[in-house]
């Protein structure tokens, strides 16, 4: 548990940055939603779930209650250990690990409409992992009984299921290849380009936005990108004076994600 030890007494001392790993981990806000109008809600519009008639959405939806999360509250910690599977709805959430130093490394950015949590049955493993919700989130929560008896023995969902743990496998490895080959530059490039939303090319973020924006603070981008703020910030200002992004007090727009990507190697 070097990683839990580090965050007990962080390199940062009594003054965290506001991404520090643990910093948010009372998560007293987290409210459950069972009413009825709502009760399918959170999983419409998620992929593993596309063909599914309501008596089945309904069957899923009973056993899978609604939570909110408020933005840097934490999901799941090693020192919280528990086995259930997250269905995320809306926002999204950052997988990292600490090391015994108290650097936190990326593996996973979780985007809506898909699944995520420690899930032996499903051959996923968060030991030593902490989920944190990087805007405000909406998650259905489902336990180990309840994945085996409604999603592993319904064939469409299970062959579903293998597929985003495949894709997350790959994602991890490019994570992973990234932080040792790439420069921090290309890595702040690709930690923007993951986070534009996929729509947002043909609608935009906001009404009237012509650009893809990101609601991120420079400490933000530097937590997800493994650097320093400082380090961050003057690759930002370089690609800004280039056209490619403008910068405003805590949002990013992306004008040019096409050089964007060149620039991410």
């Amino acid at each position: 548990m070097a990683g839990a030890d580090a965050l007990a007494d962080p390199v940062w001392g009594a003054a965290p940055p506001p991404w520090a790993p643990g910093r948010r981990e009372e998560t007293t806000r987290v409210i459950e939603s069972r009413e009825d109008a709502d009760r399918t809600w959170c999983l419409s519009e998620v992929d593993i779930f596309c063909d599914l008639s309501e008596p089945e959405m309904a069957a899923i939806a009973d056993a899978a209650p609604m939570k909110t999360y408020t933005a840097g509250e934490l999901l799941f910690s090693p020192p919280q250990p528990c086995e259930v599977l997250f269905i995320l709805k809306r926002g999204r959430i950052r997988v990292f690990r600490v090391s015994a130093e108290g650097r936190a490394l990326t593996t996973a950015i979780i985007n809506p409409g898909t699944i995520f949590g420690e899930m032996v049955l499903l051959g996923q493993r968060m030991y030593g992992n902490y989920a944190e919700a990087l805007d405000d989130a909406t998650v259905c929560v489902m336990s180990r009984d309840d994945v085996h008896r409604l999603l592993l023995s319904d064939p469409r969902i299970a062959a579903r299921i293998t597929a985003i743990l495949g894709r997350r496998l790959a994602d991890l490895e490019q994570r992973l290849s990234d932080t040792v080959f790439k420069s921090v530059p290309q890595r702040v490039a690709s930690t923007l380009l993951t986070l534009i939303p996929p729509a947002s090319s043909s609608r935009p973020l906001r009404p009237l936005a012509g650009h893809p924006q990101l609601a991120l603070t420079h400490e933000q981008v530097a937590a997800l990108a493994g650097t320093s703020r400082e380090t961050v910030t003057k690759v930002l200002r370089e690609l800004a004076d280039r056209g490619i992004l403008r910068l405003g007090r805590g949002r990013i727009t992306v004008l040019d994600p096409v050089r964007l990507r060149d620039e991410a190697g």
